[in-house]
Protein backbone atom coordinates (compact mmCIF):
# COMPACT_ATOMS: atom_id res chain seq x y z
CA UNK A 1 0.00 0.00 0.00
CA UNK A 2 2.66 2.60 1.35
CA UNK A 3 5.06 0.82 -2.10
CA UNK A 4 5.20 4.91 -3.31
CA UNK A 5 7.21 6.18 -0.58
CA UNK A 6 10.30 4.09 -1.89
CA UNK A 7 9.90 5.22 -5.07
CA UNK A 8 12.22 7.59 -6.92
CA UNK A 9 9.22 9.99 -8.31
CA UNK A 10 8.45 10.46 -4.53
CA UNK A 11 11.72 11.65 -3.29
CA UNK A 12 11.83 13.74 -6.02
CA UNK A 13 8.93 15.36 -5.74
CA UNK A 14 10.01 15.81 -1.74
CA UNK A 15 13.16 17.28 -2.90
CA UNK A 16 11.28 19.86 -4.86
CA UNK A 17 8.64 20.20 -1.97
CA UNK A 18 11.41 21.03 0.69
CA UNK A 19 13.28 23.03 -1.94
CA UNK A 20 10.14 25.52 -2.36
CA UNK A 21 9.57 25.38 1.18
CA UNK A 22 13.31 26.77 1.97
CA UNK A 23 13.10 29.23 -0.97
CA UNK A 24 9.73 30.32 0.86
CA UNK A 25 11.33 30.14 4.32
CA UNK A 26 14.37 32.10 3.45
CA UNK A 27 12.21 34.81 1.62
CA UNK A 28 9.72 35.26 4.97
CA UNK A 29 13.17 35.73 7.23
CA UNK A 30 14.53 38.08 4.75
CA UNK A 31 11.40 40.27 5.07
CA UNK A 32 10.75 40.20 8.64
CA UNK A 33 13.74 39.27 10.76
CA UNK A 34 11.88 36.63 12.72
CA UNK A 35 14.26 33.23 14.30
CA UNK A 36 11.07 31.14 13.82
CA UNK A 37 12.14 30.98 9.73
CA UNK A 38 15.66 30.27 10.86
CA UNK A 39 13.95 27.10 12.44
CA UNK A 40 12.27 26.09 9.59
CA UNK A 41 15.28 26.73 7.47
CA UNK A 42 17.16 24.33 9.16
CA UNK A 43 14.42 21.82 9.90
CA UNK A 44 14.00 21.86 6.09
CA UNK A 45 17.75 21.30 4.92
CA UNK A 46 17.69 18.86 7.37
CA UNK A 47 14.80 16.96 5.57
CA UNK A 48 16.16 17.55 2.26
CA UNK A 49 19.30 15.80 3.30
CA UNK A 50 17.44 13.04 5.22
CA UNK A 51 15.25 12.53 1.99
CA UNK A 52 18.51 12.59 -0.38
CA UNK A 53 20.67 10.00 1.14
CA UNK A 54 18.66 7.04 -0.75
CA UNK A 55 18.51 8.81 -3.65
CA UNK A 56 22.33 9.80 -3.66
CA UNK A 57 23.24 6.23 -3.09
CA UNK A 58 21.49 4.76 -5.42
CA UNK A 59 22.25 6.91 -8.45
CA UNK A 60 25.52 8.97 -7.34
CA UNK A 61 28.02 5.95 -5.35
CA UNK A 62 27.07 3.05 -7.96
CA UNK A 63 28.18 3.54 -11.29
CA UNK A 64 25.66 1.47 -14.42
CA UNK A 65 28.59 -1.21 -14.77
CA UNK A 66 28.81 -2.10 -10.61
CA UNK A 67 24.90 -2.46 -10.82
CA UNK A 68 24.77 -4.56 -14.00
CA UNK A 69 27.56 -6.77 -12.02
CA UNK A 70 25.15 -6.76 -8.99
CA UNK A 71 21.93 -7.49 -11.08
CA UNK A 72 23.49 -10.44 -13.29
CA UNK A 73 24.63 -12.13 -9.94
CA UNK A 74 21.24 -11.24 -8.21
CA UNK A 75 19.18 -12.66 -11.21
CA UNK A 76 21.25 -16.62 -10.73
CA UNK A 77 19.83 -16.69 -7.35
CA UNK A 78 16.39 -15.42 -7.58
CA UNK A 79 13.64 -14.44 -10.17
CA UNK A 80 13.67 -11.74 -12.01
CA UNK A 81 11.23 -9.09 -10.58
CA UNK A 82 12.50 -10.20 -6.70
CA UNK A 83 16.00 -9.29 -8.05
CA UNK A 84 15.22 -5.86 -8.93
CA UNK A 85 13.35 -5.20 -5.52
CA UNK A 86 16.24 -6.66 -3.62
CA UNK A 87 18.51 -4.90 -6.18
CA UNK A 88 16.59 -1.56 -5.60
CA UNK A 89 16.69 -2.00 -1.74
CA UNK A 90 21.03 -2.76 -1.66
CA UNK A 91 21.41 0.02 -4.12
CA UNK A 92 19.42 2.54 -1.99
CA UNK A 93 20.98 1.28 1.30
CA UNK A 94 24.62 0.80 0.39
CA UNK A 95 27.18 3.30 -1.42
CA UNK A 96 29.05 1.18 -3.40
CA UNK A 97 32.22 1.44 -0.91
CA UNK A 98 30.68 0.20 2.02
CA UNK A 99 28.90 -2.60 -0.28
CA UNK A 100 32.37 -3.81 -1.25
CA UNK A 101 33.94 -3.84 1.93
CA UNK A 102 30.71 -5.14 3.61
CA UNK A 103 30.53 -9.10 4.93
CA UNK A 104 28.22 -10.70 2.34
CA UNK A 105 28.56 -13.87 5.06
CA UNK A 106 27.76 -11.24 7.85
CA UNK A 107 24.98 -11.46 9.75
CA UNK A 108 23.64 -8.24 9.23
CA UNK A 109 23.53 -8.37 5.71
CA UNK A 110 21.98 -11.50 6.06
CA UNK A 111 19.24 -9.93 7.92
CA UNK A 112 18.70 -7.50 5.74
CA UNK A 113 18.58 -9.32 2.77
CA UNK A 114 16.13 -11.26 4.13
CA UNK A 115 14.13 -8.50 5.86
CA UNK A 116 14.08 -6.92 2.04
CA UNK A 117 13.00 -10.49 0.74
CA UNK A 118 9.93 -10.40 2.96
CA UNK A 119 9.17 -6.76 2.22
CA UNK A 120 9.41 -7.34 -1.76
CA UNK A 121 7.38 -10.50 -1.25
CA UNK A 122 4.28 -9.64 0.81
CA UNK A 123 1.59 -8.46 -0.93
CA UNK A 124 -0.58 -7.36 1.94
CA UNK A 125 -1.79 -3.68 2.65
CA UNK A 126 -0.13 -2.94 5.35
Amino acid sequence: MFDFLSSDWFIVSLEIVFLILIVFDVKKYVQTKKKEYITNIVLTIGFFIWTAIPFYNSYITWNAGDKKEYVSTCRSENNESLCECISDAVFKEYTLESFEALDKNGSDFKEFIKETKEECLDDSWF
